[in-house]
């Protein structure tokens, strides 16, 4: 069997190695419908851009934001490149393939943390800002991916730095509270990629998961299979508008503010005749952070730590 499931033939069947226990798979009745995630639009005033943040964070913790800045011509270009990567042939992608987790430019097949048994092949693209010589090291193939992904890398970065100085606004801090260390550590991109599922009730494409870092700008695609969970049911978002990106808080906000911001779980879910390929950008720590609750968030009394410190690294395990 092929190491990436993108490398060979479309599959009739689901392998043995793919098909998840019972408990985990996502049958009908552990999803209850469908959402649209809440639009910000960043055009507008900035008082009500940072009140809509907050709230979009106290209550679904996903959202999406238009006029963001990034240029449709640059989201639909990273699109194609991405799509043009796992069209690629077998050889060229396998000259990227690892399956050690501390590799950080890498191409794969199953989740974040080293299970194979989830049905995604993923591009795994590490960079600095400024990303300067980093993008060397990644796939010259297709022609344009290094040049179209520092592109998309630089501009989206820029929209999430934007958008936690406007959660610093909304929450009432400096609004360089989360520049430095805590967001000074360069992204990761990931290219998820997950081929049509012979049948999707047996298998995940991405499991359960909250995101570790501090933000996520995804760039969705048109394709759903994105799910959310939202008051004890999983929920299919809806695809979103094409020139929209999609936006999360990690764990890392969660703690930071001791609770007051919660990540939200998510997963993805596999389609039976349609291919998924979906951007996730990830803005990084240094991994020497102090990682723990941020003293605006404490007080006596009610507000007791609810969190260890951590070293970020440490804390990702």
């Amino acid at each position: 069997m092929e190491k990436l499931l993108s490398a060979g033939p479309a599959h009739t069947s689901v392998p043995d190695s793919f098909i998840l226990p019972p408990e985990l798979r996502p049958s009908p009745r552990a999803s209850s419908g469908s959402i649209s995630l809440p639009v910000i639009d960043l055009g507008r005033g900035r008082d009500e851009v940072r009140r809509a943040i907050v709230d979009a964070c106290r209550d679904l913790g996903f959202f999406q934001v238009v006029n963001h800045g990034v240029s449709e011509q640059a989201m639909r270009d990273m699109e194609a490149v991405c799509e043009q990567f796992f069209q690629l042939p077998a050889a060229d992608k396998m000259a990227f393939y690892s399956e050690d987790t501390c590799t950080p430019n890498r191409v794969f097949s199953g989740d974040m943390y080293g299970d194979k048994g989830y049905w995604r092949d993923c591009l795994r693209l590490a960079c600095t800002i400024p990303v300067g010589d980093t993008s060397k090291d990644w796939p010259d193939k297709p022609q344009r991916l290094r040049e179209v992904a520092e592109k998309f890398a630089v501009l989206t970065r820029g929209v999430g730095m934007e958008l936690l100085r406007l959660l610093c606004e909304g929450l009432e801090l400096r609004p360089d509270y989360f520049e430095g260390d805590i967001t000074g550590g360069g992204l990761a991109i990931k290219v998820n990629h997950y081929p049509p599922s012979p049948d999707p009730s047996l298998t995940l494409g991405m499991r359960p998961h909250h995101d570790k870092n501090l933000i996520t700008l995804l760039l969705a695609g048109s394709v759903p299979g994105l799910e959310v969970a939202y008051k004890g049911e999983w929920i299919g978002v809806e695809p979103v508008a094409p020139d929209a990106l999609s936006v999360n808080f990690g764990r890392l906000l969660e703690v930071v503010t001791n609770g007051r911001l919660k990540s939200v779980e998510h997963r993805v879910v596999n389609k039976p005749a349609l291919a998924r390929t979906s951007v996730a950008l990830f803005i990084l720590p240094l991994g020497g952070s102090l990682i723990g609750p941020g003293e605006e968030f404490l007080g006596e009394g009610d507000d007791p730590p609810s969190y260890c410190p951590a070293i970020y690294n440490q804390f990702t395990r």
